[in-house]
């Protein structure tokens, strides 16, 4: 299977929000999935059944529209010589765009994975759940950080770290009480140690385990000098997570907090994890903002600009930014304009409005998504091209505080 680039992933995330957002009056909308080992005339004839069936149907306007995206299904299939090796899926049927109309829509995709199972759906939404599993980062790493007072247990699933659970000793501390011999009270206090380890490796061990072996690439450990040592040498964890630690690292927290300072002590081993090269990114830009050393960029203005002379060595662009630019013109007066328009996923772009000078209704010339723009202008001048996710604090701050947009420039511009 070959890896999906950050704009490919970008592209094919884009365009399951705007198949989640299309709508049907009723079960109109069929979603096709297909894989590489079906044989297209099964499917052909399934389809085939499924029209006639189409016809019990009661509303005449449900039934006619649900027999044209069969139709249109069919039609299509006569032009598939071979299902494509990651299978394929269609999306077709009478989308609801408002004041009492339908429009019927179709839509293609090559899926980025394979597809298992063949399945035939109609419903008021397109059904999408399989190719939004293809999204996650199922890259999954156990985190552990410990001292004898208390240990925590948490994942690292893909970008995000999740804590599980905090477990806290009954460990005595190292002065005794009156009474007590020393050695008797350092027996004591080496056997309640041993019993908190061993609560630690079981409480790690049944989260551990409950993750996909395939998904878990490994165990983290952190906390202070001696303890990770002797919960590692104790073999505490379940026999087969002991064979996937991948080194112990030094932490000054074994609270929540302190499994974001293991991710990030263990940046060496995660090197390869798009997450720690994303946080690489977006900690230089930071260090050359703060630096003022006037090699940064950011906002869609400044960024462009430095794009055109071939200026910017690292773009960073959000996996949230939806921006488009849009030209405008009014057909009555001839007022024309540029201008960038904005959304969140999930929601409608914004309309192009009225013209401001003679108030008639403004058309969309052009329409040129500023992730392709930029994108495009960043390989013509060998820059190289950050996605980043929100789902960590730096990520949310790109995209909050500098609108998703940002560049390390190869020198001071001005600009």
């Amino acid at each position: 299977m070959t890896e999906q680039s950050a704009h490919e992933k970008y592209e094919f995330k884009k365009k399951l929000e705007s198949l989640r957002d299309k709508k049907g009056r009723s079960t109109e909308l069929i979603s096709l999935y297909i894989p590489a080992d079906k044989q297209i005339f099964d499917v052909t004839n399934q389809l085939k059944d499924e029209h006639g069936q189409a016809a019990n149907i009661k509303s005449k306007l449900t039934r006619t529209n649900v027999q044209g995206a069969i139709e249109s299904l069919l039609s299509r299939l006569r032009y598939l010589d071979k299902v494509p090796d990651n299978g394929i899926v269609y999306f077709t049927g009478a989308i609801d765009i408002g004041a009492n109309k339908t429009s019927m829509e179709s839509e293609v995709i090559i899926p980025p994975e394979p597809i298992t199972v063949y399945k035939y759906h109609c419903d008021s939404s397109f059904y999408l759940e399989p190719l939004e599993d293809m999204l996650k980062d199922k890259s999954t790493f156990g985190l552990l950080v410990l001292d004898r007072r208390e240990a925590t247990v948490g994942l690292l699933v893909g970008k995000r770290i999740q804590a599980f659970r905090n477990l806290t000793s009954t460990v005595p501390g190292k002065q005794r009480k009156g009474g007590q011999s020393a050695h008797r009270f350092q027996q004591l206090r080496l056997i309640a140690i041993h019993d908190f380890y061993k609560r630690i490796g079981d409480a790690a061990s049944e989260i551990f385990l409950a993750i996909d072996h395939k998904d878990l690439k490994g165990v983290l450990i952190g906390g202070p000098s001696p303890t990770k040592e002797e919960f590692y040498g104790g073999e505490f964890l379940h026999h087969e997570l002991q064979k996937k630690i991948l080194g112990l690292f030094d932490t000054a927290y074994t609270d929540e907090s302190g499994l974001s300072e293991l991710v990030n002590a263990a940046g060496e081993k995660l090197q390869d994890l798009e997450l720690m090269g994303q946080k690489n990114a977006v900690r230089d830009f930071f260090k050359e903002l703060i630096a003022d050393s006037g090699k940064v960029a950011y906002g869609e203005a400044q960024v462009r600009a430095n794009l055109e002379i071939n200026a910017v060595d690292v773009l960073l662009l959000s996996e949230d930014l939806r921006a488009e630019r849009v030209t405008t013109k009014c057909s009555v007066c001839g007022y024309e304009n540029k201008w960038t328009r904005r959304w969140k996923p999930g929601e409608p772009a914004p309309t192009a409005g009225n013209c401001p000078k003679c108030g008639s209704s403004l058309e969309v010339t052009d329409v040129v998504d500023v992730v392709d723009e930029f994108s495009e202008l960043a390989d013509k001048s060998n820059a190289k091209v950050v996605f980043v996710s929100t789902d960590f604090d730096e990520g949310s701050q790109l995209m909050n505080a500098f609108g998703g947009i940002a560049a390390i420039l190869r020198y001071s511009t001005g600009i």
